[in-house]
């Protein structure tokens, strides 16, 4: 298990980027993705007066994270729930608003390591993607249950697949002598359904199938486009919103709500804003930021990354 997995990406930027927000009495920050729990344990390492809200709908993840944290007592409340869920889970930890929400989006490291979970293609696994194993929809229903034509909308969709249709036609065929099970067959006929050539650049040609099942299953772009207006509505003012996206669907979600909640209704050629009609809102980053080189090297999970940050100026 290599531990440079496991290192937060862009950890230092995004604590410097809380700090103005926890800088008042009492911060609360939800981390609506809380995972092995390395964000949050440098946060209230950094910030002593610091509660943490953690969320997480995998109970594996929650158990560890738990167990990683244990030492700063009740300075964290956990919750078994989907981030969409973000205002209830704040309101049953006795808060009505927070100073801050980070989302670190996509599949953790923990995930990926465990082979039994069926979230990594380089190891043969039993095709399930579930993170939480209590969802009925495992990538093998999806696989087996889906047709040609819904499947192929979901390799292009989610996976950005050229090859979608070939894909799923092929395993449309292949499930037809026996149901998909493990990843291995899964590998070995996405490898054989797209053409020599294009096998020869962008690594594993399993990765964006197998990205576009862990979306299908988790239901991922659904749950985020409702848990960020529901973060939006319990940030109090002078708080922030840190994102961290992995995948351009997701990064154009978080684009489009931040720049929907950083404009105002006002026409440009107005001379003022009148009141009321003033954003809520503002950008703190300019566009999406990414990692260094550097940052690359240390976490090869960072070349993707895209960092984007809001701040809610007005009740």
């Amino acid at each position: 298990m290599s531990d440079a997995k496991h290192v937060p990406v862009l950890l230092d930027r995004v604590l410097d980027l809380l700090a103005p927000s926890v800088a008042g009495d009492r911060p609360v920050v939800v981390d609506a993705t809380l995972g092995l729990g390395g964000h949050t344990e440098a946060m209230l390492t950094r910030f002593p007066d610091l509660h943490v809200i953690g969320i997480d709908r995998d109970p594996e993840a929650l158990s560890r994270a738990k167990s990683r944290l244990a030492g700063f007592g009740d300075r964290v409340t956990y919750a078994h729930a989907v981030y969409d869920e973000i205002a209830d889970v704040v309101r049953g930890a006795g808060f009505e608003t927070v100073s801050g929400v980070l989302f670190d989006l996509g599949v953790s490291s923990m995930q990926l390591d465990l082979a039994e979970r069926g979230f990594a293609y380089a190891q043969d696994a039993p095709l399930d993607m579930r993170m939480n194993p209590e969802d009925e929809l495992s990538a093998a229903d999806v696989l087996n249950t889906y047709d040609a034509v819904d499947l192929a909308k979901v390799l292009r969709y989610y996976g950005e697949e050229k090859f979608a249709k070939r894909i799923a036609d092929a395993v449309v065929a292949e499930r037809a002598k026996e149901p998909f099970t493990n990843s291995a067959r899964l590998v070995d006929l996405v490898r054989d359904s797209i053409p020599q050539a294009a096998r020869r650049t962008g690594g594993n040609p399993a990765k964006r199938t197998f990205q576009a099942l862990r979306i299908e299953v988790n239901d991922e772009l659904g749950v985020y486009r409702r848990a960020l207006p529901a973060a939006l509505e319990v940030l109090a003012p002078g708080g922030r919103i840190v994102v961290l996206a992995y995948h351009s669907l997701e990064d154009r979600i978080t684009k489009h709500e931040f720049a929907r909640v950083t404009t105002t209704d006002v026409p440009r050629d107005l001379p003022f804003v009148p009141e009321g009609h003033e954003a809520k809102f503002k950008l703190v980053t300019r566009g999406a930021e990414v990692a260094t080189e550097a940052e690359i090297e240390d976490n090869s999970r960072a070349r993707s990354v895209r960092l984007r940050v809001v701040e809610r100026v007005a009740a």
